[in-house]
């Protein structure tokens, strides 16, 4: 297995606790031992549990430290809107803005915000996640308005398809395409192409989450034969702007099909000042799914709690009913 790249800085709790201290000193006020402790060390961030109610992220290499300023960016703007649609999901808009600190030996700017229990969606049941499709319908229809023209950049998300090298490159489709099973590589083609021939995105760019698969939304599970819920949307570290299509791929990363109509249902009549999306956009956004399918299925090593979600996506794009969904 390909290890997790090593850190530039090593970020633990020391460090954490001194950086607060000279920026923001009063979140220390009543917290000792156990109450500053890292719960994740990722690829890119480390997250520090902050008492009961915060946590600090904070990038451990210098390639994520641009997604972090895009975060502190774009999410002030989105915060109001996004919970406004849907009160009961959080969107951790950062609560106090880090910078770097040459005392300390740290160059990058980092983010407190809130903390929010449950557990990632993917590790749920498929089928169980309809329960709160109409709430993430809620969220996508929301953050799809237009955005500003200084909205942060991504070269790799909300792009044309077009303009993707899979699009003017069979090598490039091949090589996304030997990830998945040979009885479906011709099907994923055919649904490659129509996503290529529909047509592109008229309107003005719009607000993009850029990330939205099931390990970045988190889930409070339902108790006592209650429905589990969705609780937050998180990593918004690619947010940019672009084709909504982009985003909307995520309902066959997420969803069954009864979860995928429920939330297209909502995105229908919420998007768009109510006119929803046209049959373009969806037939692109089952392009955009395709490509994060084969992604999700080429880094088994790398990424391996991805790989069930990039088999049940292409499961869905390629069944029966994707014809309802991708081009109704």
């Amino acid at each position: 297995m390909v290890p997790v790249p090593a850190a530039e800085i090593d970020v633990d709790v020391p460090l954490t606790r001194a950086l607060l201290a000279e920026q923001h000193p009063d979140l220390l006020a009543g917290v000792d031992g156990d109450g500053l402790r890292v719960v994740a060390n990722g690829w890119d961030n480390v997250m520090v549990r902050l008492g009961d109610d915060l946590a600090v992220r904070l990038p451990r290499r210098a390639l994520a430290a641009p997604l972090v300023e895009h975060e502190q960016q774009a999410l002030p703007a989105l915060v109001d809107r996004l919970r406004a649609a849907a009160p009961d999901v959080l969107v951790p808009a950062p609560l106090r803005v880090g910078r770097p600190s040459d005392a300390l030996g740290y160059p990058w700017a980092w983010n407190v915000v809130p903390w929010v229990d449950g557990v990632s969606a993917e590790s749920t049941p498929v089928a169980a996640r309809t329960a709160w499709a109409r709430a993430f319908g809620r969220i996508l229809a929301a953050l799809h308005v237009p955005a500003p023209d200084d909205a942060p950049p991504n070269p790799v998300r909300g792009v044309p398809l077009l303009q993707r090298a899979e699009a003017s490159e069979d090598t490039a489709l091949d090589e996304r395409l030997r990830a998945a099973p040979a009885e479906v590589r011709a099907g994923a083609r055919r649904l490659w192409g129509r996503a290529l021939n529909a047509p592109v995105h008229d309107g003005p760019p719009v607000w993009l989450h850029g990330d939205p698969h099931p390990a970045n939304l988190v889930v409070a599970p339902g108790l006592d034969g209650r429905p589990d819920r969705l609780a937050a949307v998180v990593d918004w570290g690619d947010v940019t702007s672009g084709d909504p299509a982009s985003d909307l791929g995520a309902l066959w990363l997420c969803f069954d099909a009864a979860g995928r109509a429920a939330c297209r249902a909502t995105i229908q009549e919420h998007a768009n000042d109510g006119r929803g999306w046209d049959d373009a956009t969806w037939s692109r956004a089952a392009g955009w799914s395709l490509l994060y399918a084969t992604n999700m299925l080429a880094h088994p090593d790398l990424h391996p709690r991805m790989v069930p979600i990039g088999r049940h996506a292409l499961t869905a794009l390629l069944a029966p009913d994707v014809r309802e969904l991708a081009s109704e």
